[in-house]
């Protein structure tokens, strides 16, 4: 809400410095954002004298003045104005001035004279009405004073950051009310003492309220023979103050009011009404309005309209429509004045996608009591600018069942001492509550308050309300800083947020670099990472109002937001790139169900295995090196059963065959599938623009989380020698390597210590089918030094053991 000094002093006579009005509102609740001069854009412009004129050699109507700016500075403007003459002091603007029309002044050369400024009218410097020629200052003045010093145009803007509930302060008066609270001074209201007696106005039109629950009072008042014109210079100063712009004198006086007294208004062309007559009544569903901005709306059936006898004329409580505006052909003019439903006005405004002036207003509750004064102010206004006259008699058309009364509230000063902390006494808070309009009765009771809220303050609801509006008016920086009565004391982390923070410490040292991406991404993201149809990735939770189609449902995998990622970096030329993230994956479990949430970690590389370095050659990164992070962080986290297998070839989203593999780890007696990891799908990488090999992984951490053991058991090293024997075979090349190696670890046998991988082989030397792997097999002891005879016949017996399970071969 912005609000001028100039128009706060119309409502209260005490002295206003805008710097102390806007500490004071702020320490009451009433937060000023800013503080901007409306005027600031004058400090260019400065009081000039014509110390000389001479006809344009080139231009009959133009002459060329020589003017003194002050600081011993004289400069030549070409001025067109009648009333230019030597000695006469003017505003001048210097080059660089933006003017209120938007041009800017600049130095230039009309017909081979330079002209260095210009020397400015009232209205071109928006002051004042007269463009006849340009204005003239005391003689008295300084050449070179700033305009706003010499005509004290010192107008500050206040711009208030409301809270919602504070509807009452969405108007000057609003405002001022607070301020004269503050300052211990009177509020002046506006002269409302707009009579004419009769009732012609039956007569002449009619209102009817089919729909009493969302507009339970409308009032209507008529004005004939208006002559539509622009606004007199008082209006539009008034409203160019806060940044409204002028339209002309009909619109402008609504919206005055409006900004006035805080109470929408609305005026219709009373000839291009059907019927001449208002029907208030909800939409039909799909009917279709063309609103004041030359929009199509279509509407729905919980849509209050504004109609006349066969049409609608307005969106109720939003905005009007185009088939009545007011127009510079209108002579007669129906004003509307009405309370809506908040709740109403709320949804029509979201559903329509449509906020206004209005709307803002009425969706957080307007005074059902000012209906009246604020359309006699309007019809005060007209009466005087308009050169119309009123319809003799108003309508008032209302339901008090429906129309909200003023709570009146019971409150205990011991009760409100306790809320803030401090000690006032019931004489203390009658004053402070009266200062702003409540009515407030001393009860039988010493202890108790009896507290009547007024009509515009619709937040007062409950006794806690009327506390806070004590506290705020004594001075939120007189309540004394406080610690609370009760012990302090902080709960540990949750295990599942130790073991993320444990995640993201480990990705980091493995050289990753974290990323955090939105839980939307685009409803094709699914398809884009080759996610089958009936896999549970594809339930997606989709977001009601989305702000980009990017963002239009909640993801089920983070492998999208991670490449989406890659993809900007990729833009950028930032092409060697690792990257981990972990966060919440979201599978939808139906309507009126909250989905189910899973905890994830993925994980990117793509680019160089080393950064550039002259010690070494460039290596492009490959699945062994993102295999190699994960088996560390798993190893980490304890988990040193992890294996790695082949996935199918029908069984790939957006890895690619042949280089995929799932994860499992084996836990309970049997094996659980914990993830994925390998080179990205072709086509997956397509979707996203990325023509360089990708190596992705994604873990399920929830699941990991259940599987990691508790503290290690201590076990003792043995103290006697290892020995180690080499175990080759030959394979087929379909047979997994890590099987292999899981099924001599599994075996049993206490002597073998360790079991690594050393060499697979295929080439010229083997047939085409086949593979040589060469495993190394550690033995030990706990209980003496081992006998060659003994590790040899051990070794012999693994070897054939491993050839009539695997269908091997010696080399």
């Amino acid at each position: 809400m912005k609000v001028s000094i100039s128009w706060l002093k119309e409502y209260i006579s005490a002295g206003l410095d805008a710097e102390t009005v806007a500490e004071a509102l702020t320490m009451t609740g009433l937060e000023v954002d800013s503080i901007e001069d409306r005027h600031s854009w004058l400090e260019t412009v400065v009081a000039g004298k014509i110390s000389r004129v001479w006809n344009h050699p080139r231009a009959d109507h133009l002459k060329v003045c020589e003017v003194d700016i002050g600081e011993e500075e004289t400069v030549s403007i070409v001025c067109g104005a009648p009333n230019v003459e030597e000695g006469m002091m003017s505003p001048t603007a210097r080059p660089g001035t933006r003017m209120p029309d938007g041009k800017k002044i600049e130095k230039t050369v009309i017909r081979n004279v330079t002209s260095e400024g210009m020397i400015c009218s009232e209205a071109e410097l928006d002051i004042g009405p007269d463009k006849s020629g340009v204005m003239e200052l005391d003689p008295a003045i300084t050449p070179g004073t700033p305009v706003t010093d010499a005509l004290n145009l010192k107008d500050p803007v206040l711009d208030i950051d409301l809270t919602p509930n504070r509807s009452d302060c969405w108007s000057v008066i609003g405002v001022a009310r607070e301020i004269a609270a503050i300052l211990k001074t009177d509020l002046k209201y506006p002269e409302l003492d707009f009579l004419d007696a009769g009732d012609e106005i039956r007569n002449v039109t009619s209102v009817s309220i089919e729909n009493p629950v969302d507009c339970p009072r409308y009032a209507a008042r008529v004005f004939k023979d208006v002559k539509v014109g622009p606004s007199p210079f008082w209006l539009q100063e008034r409203l160019k103050s806060i940044g409204v712009r002028p339209i002309n004198n009909i619109v402008d006086t609504t919206n005055f009011v409006m900004l006035e007294m805080g109470q929408p208004i609305h005026a219709f062309d009373f000839d291009l009404l059907e019927e001449n007559r208002i029907v208030v009544r909800n939409a039909e569903e799909n009917e279709r309005f063309f609103t004041l901005d030359d929009k199509e709306r279509i509407l729905s059936s919980d849509m209050l309209m504004i109609c006349d006898g066969k049409k609608p004329v307005a969106v109720g409580g939003v905005m009007g429509g185009q088939n009545t505006e007011i127009n510079d052909a209108t002579k007669n003019v129906l004003i509307e004045c009405a309370y809506f439903n908040p709740v109403s006005i709320r949804k029509t405004s979201k559903k329509l996608g449509l906020s206004t002036d209005a709307s803002n207003r009425y969706e957080r509750g307007v005074d059902p009591c000012i209906t009246i004064p604020a359309i006699n102010r309007v019809c005060s206004i007209l009466s005087e600018i308009s050169g119309g006259k009123p319809v003799p008699g108003l309508i008032d058309e209302r339901f008090e069942a429906h129309t909200p009364q003023p709570a009146r509230l019971t409150v205990s000063m011991d009760r409100i001492n306790r809320l803030l902390g401090i000690q006032l006494d019931s004489d203390t808070v009658k004053s402070l509550l009266e200062s702003i309009e409540f009515e407030v009765e001393k009860s039988a009771d010493p202890d108790q308050l009896i507290v009547k809220a007024p009509s515009f303050r619709v937040d007062i609801k409950r006794p806690v309300d009327i506390a806070e509006e004590a506290a705020r008016l004594w001075g939120y920086d007189h309540i004394p800083e406080t610690l609370p009565q009760m012990p302090v004391y902080a709960e540990a982390p949750k295990q599942m947020i130790r073991f993320r923070d444990r995640v993201k410490e480990l990705m980091t040292g493995f050289g990753l670099t974290e990323t955090v991406n939105y839980c939307f991404v685009h409803e094709s993201s699914s398809d884009r990472v080759r996610i089958p149809e009936n896999d549970p990735r594809r339930k997606h939770v989709k977001v009601l109002n989305p702000l980009t189609e990017d963002q239009a449902v909640m993801r089920t995998t983070l492998i999208p937001g991670l490449l989406e990622t890659v993809r900007r970096n990729f833009s950028q030329q930032n092409r060697n790139l690792k990257l981990f993230e972990t966060g919440k994956i979201f599978i939808d479990q139906g309507k009126d169900v909250l989905p189910d949430e899973t905890e994830m970690l993925a994980g990117i590389w793509t680019g160089l295995r080393y950064p550039s370095s002259w010690v070494h050659d460039d290596i492009e990164c490959d699945f062994y090196d993102i295999k190699g992070v994960v088996e560390a962080f798993l190893e980490a986290v304890k988990l040193k059963t992890a294996e790695f297998t082949q996935i199918p070839a029908d069984a790939h989203d957006y890895t690619l065959p042949g280089r995929g593999a799932r994860i499992t780890i084996e836990s309970g007696g049997r094996k659980t599938q914990i993830g994925v990891i390998g080179e990205l799908h072709p086509f997956t990488a397509g979707q996203y623009d990325l023509k360089k090999p990708v190596y992705v992984f994604e873990i399920d951490l929830d699941l990991l989380a259940s599987m990691i053991p508790g503290a290690p058991i201590y076990q003792p090293a043995s103290k006697y020698p290892a020995i180690d024997r080499d175990i080759t075979l030959i394979l087929d090349k379909p047979t997994e390597t890590g099987t292999v190696q899981s099924y001599i670890e599994n075996l049993d046998e206490s002597l073998v210590e360790a079991v690594t991988l050393i060499t697979v082989y295929a080439g010229e030397k083997l047939p085409e089918n086949k593979k040589s792997v060469t495993f190394r097999l550690t033995y030990r002891s706990f209980h003496g030094t081992l006998e060659d005879e003994t590790i040899t016949a051990l070794n012999k017996s693994i070897t054939d053991n491993l050839i009539d399970q695997f269908d091997a071969q010696l080399p």
